[in-house]
């Protein structure tokens, strides 16, 4: 199922324009990077200068806010607007499955990875450049939302603009991260210190997914997905549980969702039914 066939996606609230159907994260993150991209550039590119991230002064000279700062920074239009797609499509998966404030966390600490990232590989001499270096733009935080969404639907197509074909979000995932450590290992592209802050994103946002504790997620939430069928296929796919649907016709319904929609798409009454209706059955857990 593609992204645009979810509800939300599906039947966007009416009125409000391009970004009425957008949860309210994701919109003032795409507003922040535009409009600090061309205020930016009226000011001749002066905030480049004070908040992009470079390992002497932020860590040297204790300038920590260019640790955030970088992120919000671009260096010219394609830039910004790759990147913004990138957030547009797949952010609202993030944002629904994390919840509002635990998303904008999980994005800026994507983005502080990637700087650690490269940061590591700078000391150890791989990439070109010096401490002087500078690296800018959003991709580390929207590369763990990348990887983020791999994980949590990894069979999800998705149909690239350039070149014009469909791939899985696992597929995606694993070709970009090639694409990366290609380019750092090989000296390609002449963007290694970006992709270096791509993989320290996607990194971070691997491990918080799959540990989604860390930024204290509830103990009961976890990643539904469907088991994989062999041989003859079946019409309803159940997600893996140690519920039994069939002593709680809501329970059964949410899970006939989960297998429909996926888990980011539950409300968060219908994960505490879940939540306890998982306590009932593992009453010692």
């Amino acid at each position: 199922m593609g992204i645009a066939e979810r509800d939300y996606h599906r039947n966007p609230p009416q009125g409000g324009g391009f970004f009425s159907r957008l949860p309210p994260v994701v919109k003032w993150l795409l507003l922040a990077n535009i409009g600090i991209f061309f205020f930016d550039l009226f000011l001749d590119h002066r905030m480049v200068q004070f908040g992009a991230f470079a390992i002497q002064s932020a860590i040297f000279e204790y300038r920590v806010w260019e640790f955030v700062t970088f992120q919000f920074l671009h260096g010219s239009l394609g830039h910004v607007l790759f990147n913004c797609i990138g957030l547009y499509f797949f952010g609202p998966w993030m944002e629904r499955w994390w919840g509002s404030k635990k998303f904008i966390i999980f994005y800026l600490l994507c983005g502080c990875a990637g700087a650690v990232f490269f940061t590591l590989l700078m000391f150890l001499g791989l990439l070109p450049g010096d401490m002087q270096t500078g690296m800018i733009g959003a991709s580390a935080g929207i590369y763990g939302i990348f990887i983020g969404v791999a994980v949590i639907a990894p069979d999800l197509r998705v149909m690239l603009l350039f070149p014009p074909i469909e791939l899985s979000m696992r597929q995606l995932a694993i070709a970009l991260l090639v694409i990366s450590t290609g380019a750092i290992l090989l000296g390609l592209g002449g963007n290694e210190g970006g992709e270096a802050g791509h993989l320290g994103g996607a990194i971070l946002g691997f491990f918080l997914v799959r540990h989604p504790r860390l930024l204290g997620m509830d103990p009961g939430v976890e990643i539904f997905r469907p088991q994989r069928q062999r041989g003859r296929f079946e019409s309803k796919l159940k997600p893996r549980t140690s519920l039994r649907p069939g002593e709680d016709s809501a329970v059964d319904l949410i899970l006939d969702k989960i297998s429909r929609e996926g888990f980011q798409s539950l409300t968060d009454a219908e994960r505490e039914i879940l939540h306890k209706a998982s306590q009932r059955q593992n009453p010692d857990s």
